[in-house]
């Protein structure tokens, strides 16, 4: 067990269920996580993105990073036919190439649920919608559990839902705490599986890494399958620093509760080069367990054509053209 981990509060027995017993355990615990050494995290996150990945091993990481993405639209101006056409492009990302691997999920609008399941029938990809008044989470409970409900109905494999930033921002952890876990019930559906639950902490608006570090935790003792860290949608969204804090934790609640949770790192990471930095740093934080689609996604719609065309590169010895790949 790590040094966190051993040290958290609560942890004892290999358990965390009685700190969110109430609004003062559940402080005391968050508050009892060991301060974020913003230096040693800045200068380690720094190191890890100069790691140069070359010939075999980068045509390798290119085909796992187009496996992790999770394709997405979410603008007001989305129509069937653009979700339709994503869709297509996820299904064969690189029409040149058919040994192109497909990526992860396609990710919409809880009413364009319906269409991309259609579009995606019979393949792996998975439909993921985010929820609860994404962006801003700004609306009451009712409606959030709605907005989950109507998306898991319409066959959403995946929820990404965002927490109330203010409410965290003002220190009510318990109520953070109880909305995630009624998303998470929203989740379940009529069979009695769930929908995997995505938390977006919107990390650009939470002010310190203690914080980050704080929301992580929160999140994954609340039952949140992965934590995710922005919307896409602020002017400071996916950072390797505060990425690398989430690796962190996730590591340590794992050591902590024998419970995996995956990290979703989104907005701002339009590169092969952006994406190649993120996997360094999930191997040399995690290890091989986290690195799979089905523990480490990337949040893009621009990173994959740049993907496409470092692959068309390796593989043909020229550089391609951004209009040899589809523009969403």
């Amino acid at each position: 067990m790590s040094t966190l981990a051993a040290n958290a509060p609560g942890a004892t027995g290999g358990g965390l269920a009685d700190v969110a017993a109430s609004e003062a355990t559940l402080r005391r615990f968050l508050h009892g996580l060991p301060g974020v050494d913003q230096v040693g995290l800045e200068s380690r996150a720094a190191t890890l993105g100069t790691r140069s990945i070359k010939t075999t091993a980068k045509a390798f990481a290119i085909d796992l990073a187009i496996s992790m993405i999770d394709l997405t639209t979410l603008e007001g101006a989305d129509t069937v036919g653009k979700v339709r056409s994503l869709c297509a492009k996820g299904l064969n990302p690189d029409p040149t190439d058919r040994t192109a691997p497909r990526v992860a999920a396609i990710c919409v609008y809880p009413d364009m649920v319906a269409t991309a399941k259609d579009a995606l029938r019979g393949s792996d990809i998975q439909v993921a919608s985010v929820a609860t008044a994404f962006p801003s989470g700004r609306a009451g409970m009712p409606v959030k559990l709605a907005d989950t409900a109507e998306a898991v109905a319409a066959g959403a494999d995946e929820i990404d839902m965002v927490i109330d930033r203010g409410a965290f921002l003002s220190g009510r952890y318990l109520e953070v705490f109880e909305e995630i876990r009624a998303v998470k019930e929203a989740c379940r559906r009529a069979d009695g599986s769930s929908a995997h639950l995505k938390v977006i902490f919107e990390t650009g608006e939470l002010q310190t890494y203690d914080n980050v570090r704080r929301a992580s935790w929160l999140a994954m003792i609340a039952g949140a399958d992965f934590i995710k860290t922005s919307t896409g949608k602020v002017a400071v969204n996916a950072t390797p620093p505060v990425t690398l804090l989430m690796l962190e934790a996730v590591r340590d609640f794992r050591a902590a509760t024998g419970t995996q949770v995956g990290v979703k790192p989104a907005g701002g990471i339009r590169t092969t080069k952006d994406a190649m930095k993120y996997l360094v740093m999930v191997n040399e934080t995690l290890g091989d367990d986290w690195l799979s689609p089905h523990w480490f996604r990337f949040g893009a719609s621009s990173l994959l054509n740049d993907l496409l065309m470092q692959r068309q590169k390796l593989r043909t010895g020229r550089y391609s053209g951004p209009d040899y790949v589809t523009v969403d």
